[in-house]
């Protein structure tokens, strides 16, 4: 074995544990979808007030029909609760794996969730205290972790009962309504605040405090704010600025009404659209055979080196130095300059220059680091196949001709049911768990303009272009030196999906990867996966934008 073999074995290695590591890790995370479908249903139910604005009652009663249903409360309610038994499932996942996770020196979770004083603490002198030291510490930060989840989905659920609440007090239910407040204010979670002030509105007698004006302000957002603000201004009688706050509702209620359309409806009919045509593929498949669209022909490519140039930069290059030794690198420079702009700031104490991961911060670092990987990745990619060079035809085919859009947008709207269906299976298989792309919730809760527009370039744009140079023009032709064009699409997608390092994403991107690898295949133009992935990314940080904004 030569001593290049020998660095990528140790490299796979290291690449395996990570990996594991991070997969496993991602099966005690929730996924985004629960707050995906909280804040879409917000939207349901701040457009419900729609008026209609001046159209015959007949056309408006349709409308609502079609889009909130029989019964717009009655829809909320339903998927408030789909929503909260997700994230109650996922709770006790969590708080059994916290029951079940070993303790350090003997220590037993306790029923408060606190730990026992240990029997006996570890001897400093003993030979295996160091490593007995290093397994405490890894269990402790992995309890920690699970905690930190845990506390997020126990926050999911009562910001899901707040709502539940408002609901039940609409249909007249306001004894069933406190109840579940006083459910939120028993646990003094972070919620209880908010819940404390609704209860005082809704009880008889109504009690008016001080600060529940601040409280609403601060505490409560979106429909939320505005019922209870009514609920205030009506028992104080303060008719003008009811007035105002009912007018201000109706006018919003329009604009939620299109971010309701764009975010549901929209997807829905080129869902629509994308059935239509893969039934007609499917039908052309079978009707003409190797004729067909959905036939990809064999020998496109002609691979010129073997699976151990596959090997390094896969491994070597996008796994290890784009995934893990970078990562290391810019956290290490990060803790350094924290240091530094701390030690600064002792000394100038009204220094504001310094980038802190505020909110802008992350999506720079983000992009920063993104970018970093994928130039070291491509230099990998380049270094490693320059002694082949010139490449034979067709290798990174980038056209402006043709017909690459027509595939792009094509494949986009075949991917649309099929995404649909398989995130459907993948609720069931992991119930609201298996983690998310971390970008994903930062983009949901996100408000400032300078930081989606980073989050989004990253996402739409160096995302596409760097992600299909890699999987599609590099490792899919590679691939197909040692097996046919079909596994090559489906084991590149594998290991596409799989580098994103959550469980839950898997399948859907093992998917949505075998639509880009066929783009890419039946097209023989980079630009049409480009364009297809980009479209993707694209629209998915679209409706966060719009749900976060709700």
């Amino acid at each position: 074995m030569t001593l290049k073999r020998i660095v990528l074995s140790f490299l796979t290695l290291i690449v395996a544990l990570q990996m594991g590591a991070s997969l496993i890790g991602s099966l005690g995370e929730p996924q985004v979808g629960n707050q995906l479908q909280l804040y879409q249903t917000d939207l349901l139910v701040q457009a419900s007030s729609w008026d209609g604005s001046g159209l015959p009652e007949n056309e408006v009663q349709q409308f609502r029909s079609a889009v909130f249903g029989e019964n717009a409360l009655e829809s909320a309610t339903e998927q408030y609760l789909e929503v909260r038994q997700d994230s109650a499932t996922g709770l006790l996942r969590l708080q059994k794996q916290l029951a079940d996770s070993p303790r350090p020196n003997g220590q037993s979770q306790q029923p408060d969730g606190q730990l026992a004083d240990p029997a006996d603490p570890a001897d400093p002198a003993d030979p295996d205290s160091s490593v007995s030291a290093a397994n405490a510490q890894a269990n402790a930060q992995a309890n920690a972790q699970l905690m930190a989840i845990a506390q997020s989905q126990q926050q999911l659920i009562e910001q899901v009962d707040l709502r539940l609440g408002l609901l039940k007090v609409a249909q007249g239910e306001v004894d069933e309504a406190i109840a579940t407040w006083q459910r939120i204010t028993a646990n003094a979670g972070p919620q209880a605040t908010a819940a404390s002030v609704l209860i005082d509105l809704w009880q008889t007698p109504p009690v008016l405090r001080p600060q529940t004006p601040l409280v609403i302000d601060n505490a409560l957002k979106g429909w939320l704010h505005d019922s209870a603000l009514e609920r205030l201004y009506t028992l104080e009688n303060k008719t003008d600025p009811l007035a105002q706050l009912q007018q201000e509702k109706r006018d919003r209620a329009e604009q939620k009404l299109i971010q309701l359309s764009i975010v549901g409806l929209l997807p829905s009919f080129g869902g629509l659209l994308g059935t239509a045509g893969l039934i007609a593929l499917v039908g052309q498949r079978v009707l003409k055979g190797k004729g067909a669209v959905l036939a990809v022909p064999e020998g496109q490519w002609e691979v010129p080196w073997d699976w151990e140039v596959i090997w390094q930069v896969v491994v070597g290059g996008f796994l290890f130095v784009g995934q893990i030794a970078l990562p290391l690198m810019l956290r290490l420079g990060l803790d350094i300059s924290q240091s530094l702009r701390m030690a600064q700031e002792v000394a100038f104490a009204n220094a504001d220059w310094a980038l802190a991961l505020t909110s802008r911060g992350k999506a720079l670092y983000s992009l920063v680091f993104y970018l970093l990987m994928a130039v070291s990745t491509l230099g990998v990619l380049y270094w490693s196949i320059r002694p082949y060079s010139p490449l034979p035809k067709d290798w990174f085919r980038i056209r402006l001709g043709g017909k690459w859009p027509l595939w792009g947008l094509g494949s986009y709207l075949i991917a649309l049911p099929l995404m649909l269906a398989i995130s459907l299976l993948n609720q069931q298989l992991w119930q609201g768990q298996g983690g998310n792309n971390p970008i994903l919730q930062l983009v949901l809760e996100e408000r400032d303009p300078v930081a989606l527009g980073m989050f989004f370039f990253t996402a739409a744009v160096a995302a596409p272009v760097f992600e299909e140079i890699l999987f599609r023009g590099f490792l899919l032709p590679s691939l197909t030196r040692y097996m046919p064009i079909w596994g090559a699409i489906g084991l590149s997608s594998l290991i596409f999906s799989a580098a994103h390092l959550s469980f839950s994403e898997v399948l859907p991107l093992t998917v949505l990867g075998t639509i880009l690898g066929f783009a890419y295949v039946r097209s023989q133009n980079l630009l049409s996966s480009i364009l297809l992935h980009s479209t993707w990314n694209s629209v998915t940080m679209l409706g966060l934008f719009l749900l976060g904004s709700s």
